[in-house]
């Protein structure tokens, strides 16, 4: 049509006008970029891999499964490029090899101005993550710095008066814990109080999150005898297990993790546990593994990710917060081929590089229009085939928008 457009003759461009106007009409009715259909969940964008698509390739996927949260392990200049504008929220990782420099506050400055300033306002990111698992892992200066790194971002930030747009966190495995059962007997590992005390304290002052990557997975693998593979995988059904203690019932082992840790806060420092908020920054299972790892089978993983998404979507919160939804980032957006590891390691992803699903996963979203509530995976029951994330690259109101702009179209050839 476009060569077309050079020869209309005057006297027939009202055509024109209306087609305009019609397309305008779809762009207004389009969603609001920030508008997600399960506004609770996120998910975990790693870049781990040699196969991987670039990062445009990730936003019809997110799209179509309603995540409008992402975590990165990085700031990686072109990835934080392509969710410019997006409306898309970010959590954005300092990686473990900088936090030396970031503790000193000059150097905490500077990685600012050079990994997160620029891409401001129009990325939208609301977190940083200051290394990964940093207390659990072996390296003792890593451990020392990060405090440190975690308040000199923080000044930085204030500097900059973005320290209410931007929080600071870390992101802890909760091999932290030294007692998980039952959750009222949570506890932190002595050796690392006098490390998390203080992050309590930092959070308590700065208002950020404490995150904990949660694996019923890895539970359940470690005793498989003791934990029902139902209860790993959060299904509905199951009975649950009670807390004598406290009395308080648990439905699936992730809410009891996360419980345990609200439990650890509380005995390590009261005061922190009165306004600091859990959010899981890592959860999913394996599709995939060694042959010891005879768990991680698609099957398992579509099951565990479908209650998960459900779970999420119902805004419900613990046994011992119930009133604090749940916020929750799925692990991970692909499998990457080049994570170190057992096989599982290569295999959390809901996505293969080239886009395709993994497994069949399918949920109720909390607000698709149409969705209903029956217990069928058909396409119209209001359960979300991630299959269709690769086939429809902007949700059911593009279909509707294309209509529109072929009327439009349609209308422009009958006035020329």
């Amino acid at each position: 049509m476009a060569p077309r457009f050079g020869c209309l003759r005057p006297q027939r461009t009202r055509g024109i006008y209306l087609a305009v106007a019609l397309c305008a009409l779809v762009l207004a009715l389009a969603p609001a970029s920030d508008a997600t259909y399960v506004p609770l969940l996120g998910i975990n964008y790693g870049r781990v891999g040699n196969n991987l698509p670039p990062p445009q390739a990730a936003l019809p996927l997110l799209h179509n499964l309603g995540i409008g949260r992402v975590r990165l392990y990085d700031p990686d200049p072109a990835t934080l490029r392509a969710f410019s504008k997006t409306g898309i929220e970010l959590y954005v990782g300092v990686p473990d090899q900088v936090l030396a420099k970031v503790a000193d506050p000059a150097g905490a400055t500077s990685w600012l101005k050079a990994n997160i300033l620029p891409f401001l306002p129009d990325t939208k990111i609301v977190a940083l993550t200051v290394g990964n698992e940093v207390l659990t892992g072996n390296d003792t200066a890593l451990v020392r710095n990060l405090l440190p790194a975690m308040q000199a971002l923080h000044d930085a930030l204030t500097a900059a008066s973005l320290d209410k747009q931007i929080a600071v966190t870390t992101a802890h495995n909760l091999g932290v814990l030294g007692v998980s059962y039952p959750p009222s007997a949570g506890a932190f590992r002595k050796d690392l109080l006098p490390y998390l005390c203080p992050i309590l304290d930092f959070h308590a002052r700065t208002g950020s999150p404490f995150l904990v990557n949660a694996y019923p997975y890895f539970a359940y693998s470690d005793d498989p005898k003791g934990i029902h593979l139902d209860y790993a995988l959060l299904e509905p059904g199951y009975p649950g297990v009670p807390d004598a203690n406290t009395g308080l019932h648990y439905p699936n082992l992730l809410v009891a993790q996360i419980d345990a840790a609200y439990h650890a806060i509380a005995a390590a420092n009261s005061a922190a546990a009165r306004v600091v908020e859990i959010r899981v920054s890592e959860t999913g299972w394996p599709s995939a593994g060694d042959a010891n790892e005879k768990d991680a089978t698609p099957q398992n993983a579509a099951r565990y990710n479908s209650n998960l998404m459900r779970l999420v979507a119902e805004w419900k919160g613990t046994p011992l917060k119930p009133a604090v939804p749940l916020r929750v980032y799925v692990f991970a957006l692909y499998n990457e081929n080049t994570k170190p590891g057992p096989a599982s390691e290569r295999h959390y992803g809901l996505f293969n590089p080239d886009s395709t699903p993994v497994y069949r996963l399918s949920y109720i979203p909390a607000h698709v229009p149409g969705g209903g509530g029956d217990n069928s995976t058909g396409g119209d029951s209001g359960y979300y085939d991630i299959s269709a994330a690769s086939r429809q690259p902007t949700g059911r109101w593009w279909t509707w928008a294309q209509a529109a702009v072929a009327g439009g179209v349609a209308v422009l050839m009958l006035a020329v």
